[in-house]
């Protein structure tokens, strides 16, 4: 009995082709655990798209995505000098954020990352008159911009790309492509109406491939029920139950990614106070779970272990049965199924 991932593949697949059509030469993002899908699907699937590159996010990825997918792969990571080598095919193109990152890479293919709002990383505009030596040695692919997800200022997106596509082709540095990424669709056909001769490319992973939320959906297996009386003493830690209830124990543990929770930002009073509220709770050993059952998450009955988790579910909730399976509401970027089936 396993944890699953199932998938709505006719849904999906048809999110995939509306995302597609609002985003010409869309390049698919596939790094991390594949989005919670994996490698080999996500190559499958840009495949299935017709896609011409794939965007990975380090150069291990790339090693291993290369024989699942025949086109061009980007990786998304910008190039050290120093970094451990990695046998890679000539249909790799790599990242490069730095003016001495181009000069490291004779003879490569490269994306040349600009320093966005982001501030992560990228080369300045003072670096461009630099850059027309620097890129005799290489083959150029594009020029690539990382921007926020989030403008609290107020800013536009489309005018912060335009504003280095100013600073280009002032420096006359060539611009037959731009890599994008955290545009609208309507923001990229203003970006391609003003500037015609360039070709902009939008690298889409979440909104690509987990933007339909209806078409994919976890659950874990119930493995045991055991009744217990208020007081008996329970699991690792022989904590004590708070009432009468069940011990349900449900596949889905640590190795699977459940019980781990990436930070979030928060806006506003009431995700706050929530948070507060949650970390009060976490104090004295009440964590609620990701798994659901007669309509409502359920509180863990102790840390969950490696390969499942210990439930807690009242008496008064409908007795769980071996074999019947729990809805989990987990994050794809951070879980790992045991199975995954198409439906």
């Amino acid at each position: 009995m396993a944890l699953t991932l199932y998938v709505d593949t006719a849904r999906w697949r048809a999110h995939h082709k509306h995302v597609q059509e609002q985003f010409p030469g869309l390049v698919p993002v596939c790094k991390g655990n594949g989005y919670g899908f994996g490698h080999e699907r996500l190559a499958e699937e840009a495949t299935r798209l017709g896609s011409d590159v794939l965007a990975v996010g380090t150069t291990y990825e790339a090693a291993r995505i290369k024989d699942w997918f025949g086109g061009d792969l980007l990786v998304l990571t910008p190039y050290r000098r120093g970094e451990e080598p990695v046998p890679l095919p000539d249909r790799v193109i790599r990242s490069v954020s730095s003016v001495d990152g181009v000069y490291g890479l004779v003879g490569a293919r490269v994306v040349i990352e600009v320093m966005s709002s982001m501030k992560r990383h990228g080369i300045s505009e003072q670096d461009l008159p630099q850059l027309h030596s620097a890129i005799e040695n290489v083959r150029l692919e594009g020029f690539a911009i990382h921007l926020p997800l989030d403008r609290t200022d107020g800013s536009d997106a489309v005018e912060e790309v335009i504003g280095w596509m100013d600073r280009l082709r002032a420096a006359r540095l060539p611009l037959h492509t731009m890599f994008v990424s955290h545009l609208k669709a309507d923001d990229l056909a203003r970006l391609q109406q003003q500037f015609p001769q360039t070709r902009f490319r939008a690298r889409i992973g979440t909104r690509l491939w987990l933007g339909d939320h209806e078409a994919t959906e976890y659950r874990g297996a119930v493995l045991d029920v055991t009744r217990v009386a208020k007081g008996d003493r329970f699991g690792y830690r022989q904590q004590k139950a708070a009432s009468d209830g069940y011990l349900v124990v449900v596949a889905g543990g640590t190795s699977h990614g459940v019980g781990l929770e990436a930070p979030k930002a928060l806006h506003g009073v009431m995700p706050r106070a929530k948070g507060v509220a949650r970390a009060g709770l976490a104090t004295v050993n009440r964590n609620l779970s990701p798994f659901v059952w007669g309509g409502k998450q359920r509180w863990f009955a102790e840390p969950p272990h490696m390969q499942v988790s210990i439930l807690f579910v009242p008496a008064d909730a409908p007795e769980p049965t071996v074999g019947e399976e729990l809805v989990a509401h987990l994050r794809h970027t951070t879980t790992q199924f045991d199975r995954l089936v198409d439906r």
